[in-house]
């Protein structure tokens, strides 16, 4: 009895993908092994590709925070307390 599989290194990609984000396009192709390979192999291409461009877009760590401001300013007023009133049921 033959046994045969259906899994055979072919030398044409079956794995492609473009990547369009923002205003930039990237092509992702895997060319060994078998199919399964080829999957984690763009898997892991794409990974590196979207770290690099959220990396490259990323906001820089200098920029202040706006709610940084505004709490300094209300450090220097004293918070209202509000007398809070137990509610009890009457039957």
């Amino acid at each position: 009895m033959e046994v045969q599989t259906c899994e055979t290194i072919s030398p044409q990609p079956r794995v492609k993908a473009t990547i369009r984000l923002g205003s930039e396009t990237y092509s992702v192709q895997a060319n060994k092994g078998i199919l399964s390979e080829q999957l984690a192999s763009m898997k892991e291409e794409s990974m590196s590709i979207l770290k690099d461009f959220i990396t490259k877009h990323n906001v820089p760590n200098d920029v202040p925070d706006e709610t940084d401001d505004i709490s300094s300013e209300d450090d220097d007023e004293a918070p209202e307390k509000v007398p809070v009133k137990s509610k009890k049921q009457r039957k």
